[in-house]
């Protein structure tokens, strides 16, 4: 019996944009599963074997290399096909494997707005935790209202790692990471807020949502695409400062 509740999602289409290369652009997804809530300390301890068995607060404190490791392990202990590997310092997407993953950007934008077009779902205070609560930790999952696809806390509460790269160019392998936390001023949590960490970067408002769906092609798909990483890493000519690019 899975230890992870997942929703279907119906293929549908979101808006996205770039602000550093003022861009917009429409994403065709095809249907998707993902979590109704973040994984929660318990099913972390479940899968893990620990001792304790841990609350119904959303997992925190975990980078995105252990996301994805425990996306991993949670394929095989129900005989799925594990969606990543490693080959040197790099992370591949099987796109085509049944195990769990995390959802790309447009799928976890998708999955938030739940046909909406604002930047909430609905009243801020209703669907999500922030610093109007004046919270020291993240609350249990669930004690919000849902969105309309029936997930709670996508907005609020934790951050949560997508599979995207922020932007290569400025950012080297920095991953997305969306939906604003308990400590975020309501201005940050909106549904197409985007921020980023290195892989190995933790912190205590940050943690993960499950996703699951196999796509036939290896190198783009679900608004992410291989080629475009590689095109959003070129620069030319001076870096500004602070720039770190990405090497291929």
């Amino acid at each position: 019996m899975s230890t992870f509740d997942l929703r279907p999602l119906p293929g549908g289409q979101v808006e996205l944009h770039d602000a550093r290369r003022k861009r917009r652009w429409t994403v065709h997804l095809e249907p998707f599963e993902i979590g109704i809530a973040p994984v929660t300390v318990a099913q972390y301890s479940q899968l893990m074997g620990d001792s304790e068995t841990g609350t119904q607060a959303p997992l925190v404190d975990i980078n995105w290399l252990e996301a994805i490791k425990f996306c991993n392990e949670a394929s095989l202990n129900e005989s799925l096909s594990p969606a990543y590997i490693f080959e040197a310092d790099e992370v591949i997407w099987q796109t085509n494997a049944s195990g769990y993953r995390l959802p790309t950007e447009a799928e976890w934008e998708y999955a938030c707005r739940a046909g909406t077009v604002g930047p909430h779902y609905g009243h801020l205070d209703a669907i999500a935790w922030t610093a109007n609560d004046k919270l020291e930790n993240a609350k249990e999952v669930g004690q919000k209202l849902p969105n309309g696809f029936g997930l709670h806390d996508t907005l609020g509460n934790v951050w949560e790692w997508c599979w995207d790269l922020l932007d290569p160019a400025r950012y080297d392998d920095y991953r997305v990471f969306g939906g604003g936390g308990f400590a975020d001023n309501s201005w940050s949590v909106r549904a197409s807020t985007r921020r980023g960490g290195a892989p190995g970067m933790s912190h205590p408002d940050l943690g993960l949502r499950m996703a699951r769906g196999a796509f036939d092609d290896e190198q783009a798909t679900q608004g992410w695409s291989a080629e475009a990483d590689y095109e959003r890493g070129k620069i030319t000519g001076m870096l500004p400062s602070g720039w770190t690019p990405r090497r291929y």
